[in-house]
């Protein structure tokens, strides 16, 4: 829509000068084409004074002191315009200066022109062509919708840090009302199922599956009700789990008697951070879903660096089926909202030769 105003602007500026000329009288006949050439190209020039306002200040300038200079008695309006064009980019500095040698040229290009005028007639015809007040109020008009608009992007500024800081108080008292309704219980009941094991075991008395069950969970969630609450807490300041934390997952569920494999391959790039943070999150989640519900006993994560792009693979030979409809959990819905947000694909289903694959691919730009 900019663009199209500007045209707007240009072609309508154009049309004043081209008018404002026709309707003289003393307009010079033998370089007239010439003129209206200048004030034709000196008109439209201002349809690039956003993007290029200096090169436009310079061109306005040219043609209206070649109009000028040909005869044409015409006001410098394209001039003008791209004072206030350069102005409002920020470069006064280069408006001020054009327009002081503008001043002191515009009477010597008089005297020099095609119609033979006196030195104090040069003075007048350059006062009209280029009338002080104008040209202040130009440069005055730029300067405020600068300073306009400077303050409006201070405001939204003001309105996103805010908005940010509003959300990391939000973050922080879910993580305290987290770790005070949840963090005491847990460990109560891990507390509780490791005495009763070692009680058992001490007395030499069978362990029942269910209390083993009981202190793995305990410690699982303990782990998680963790990595959640530094998560809610992260403030940007502490490094987030990215890739080079993967293989302690891979070693955790190693632990838990799952034979687990690790392979990277190409050469790691540096990786924006949601980049890096989404990864380990898709191996976290994806091994912790093996553990607690395929009834694997294999495992094999992939990290593939390609170019412009990082794959992840995660697969178990636990009990899904090709005929089996996986029914998406918070962490299969977790993992895909997390790389949609990065522009990325992710596929989660049982593979074809049994078992379950979770495969996905973020864009990534390099960065140093």
């Amino acid at each position: 829509m900019s663009k199209v105003w500007d045209w707007v602007i240009a072609v309508g500026v154009t049309a004043v000068l081209l008018v404002t000329e026709l309707s003289g009288v003393d307009s010079p006949t033998s370089l007239g084409w010439l003129g209206h050439l200048l004030l034709v190209a000196g008109g439209l020039a201002l349809a690039a004074h956003r993007r290029a306002p200096i090169t436009v200040l310079a061109v306005t300038a040219v043609c209206a002191l070649g109009y000028q200079a040909v005869g044409f008695d015409v006001p410098v309006v394209a001039y003008l315009v791209a004072v206030y064009g350069a102005v409002r980019a920020g470069h006064r500095i280069v408006a001020v200066a054009g327009s002081l040698l503008m001043i002191a040229a515009l009477p010597f290009v008089l005297l020099a022109s095609a119609n033979a005028v006196t030195v104090g007639e040069a003075l007048a015809q350059s006062r009209d062509a280029l009338q002080l007040a104008w040209l202040i109020a130009a440069g005055a008009a730029g300067e405020a919708l600068r300073q306009a608009e400077r303050r409006a992007d201070e405001a939204e500024r003001t309105r996103e840090e805010t908005a940010r800081r509003r959300a990391d108080e939000e973050r922080l008292h879910i993580a305290r009302e987290l770790h005070d309704s949840l963090t005491h219980q847990i460990s109560v009941i891990k507390v509780q199922a490791e005495v009763a094991v070692h009680l058992a075991t001490k007395r030499g008395e069978p362990v029942p599956e269910a209390l083993f069950a009981i202190r793995e969970a305990g410690r699982e969630a303990t782990r998680e009700l963790r990595a959640t609450l530094e998560a809610l807490r992260d403030d940007g300041t502490s490094p987030p789990h990215g890739l080079d934390r993967i293989p302690e997952l891979v070693e955790r569920a190693k632990s838990t008697g799952l034979d687990a494999t690790l392979v990277v391959e190409g050469q790691r790039p540096g990786l924006p951070t949601a980049v890096d943070r989404t990864a380990y999150r898709i191996v976290q989640e994806s091994l912790t879903n093996i553990a607690r519900h395929a009834e694997a006993t294999t495992a094999s994560v992939r990290i593939d660096h390609r170019p412009g792009a990082l794959a992840i693979r995660v697969d178990d030979d636990g009990e899904a089926t090709p005929d089996t409809t996986p029914v998406p959990g918070v962490g299969l819905l977790g993992m895909r909202e997390r790389v949609t947000a990065l522009g990325g694909r992710l596929h989660a289903g049982p593979r074809s030769t049994g078992g379950f694959s979770v495969q996905a691919e973020l864009p990534v730009e390099r960065t140093s």
